[in-house]
C-alpha cells in the first residue's frame, strides 16, 4: 500500500547553521570599520544639532509660557497642538519619516512644554 500524503520539499537551514562565509580580508575589515566611523561621525552630528535644536524650540517656549502665564491663558492649546501634529505628521511624509515617529515625538515634546507651562505658571501666582 502506497502513501498518498504530498511531500513538502525540505525546509532549508536557517542561516546560523549553514556554512560560514568566507572571512574578509583585513583591507575589506579596514575598509568596514572606516565607513562605520564615517557614518557614525555623521550620525553624531546630526545628535549635536537636534539637540541644540531643541534648546531653541524650548528657549522660545519658555518665552511663550511666560506670556501665557502674565495673562492667565491656559498652559495648554489643545487646537494649535492638533494643528503642530498634523502639520509634523505631513513634514515626516514628506522627508520619508515615519509620521507615526513624528507624532509620537511631538506629543513627547508638547508634554514636556506644558509640564514647563505649569511650572511657570505656578510661580507667576
Amino acid at each position: 500500500m502506497s502513501d498518498s500524503t504530498p511531500t513538502s520539499a525540505p525546509t532549508p537551514a536557517p542561516a546560523s547553521a549553514q556554512a560560514p562565509a568566507p572571512a574578509s580580508s583585513p583591507a575589506a575589515d579596514e575598509a568596514v570599520r572606516a565607513e562605520l566611523t564615517r557614518l557614525r561621525d555623521s550620525i553624531d552630528n546630526i545628535d549635536a544639532a537636534v539637540v541644540h535644536m531643541l534648546a531653541e524650540r524650548f528657549k522660545c517656549t519658555q518665552q511663550v509660557g511666560v506670556l501665557k502665564a502674565e495673562h492667565q491663558l491656559p498652559p495648554a492649546d489643545p487646537a494649535r497642538e492638533a494643528r503642530q501634529i498634523t502639520r509634523l505628521r505631513q513634514l515626516a511624509e514628506n522627508a520619508k519619516l515615519d509620521p507615526a515617529f513624528a507624532e509620537k515625538l511631538l506629543n513627547f515634546i508638547i508634554a514636556e512644554v506644558i509640564r514647563h507651562h505649569e511650572t511657570i505658571a505656578d510661580g507667576t501666582r
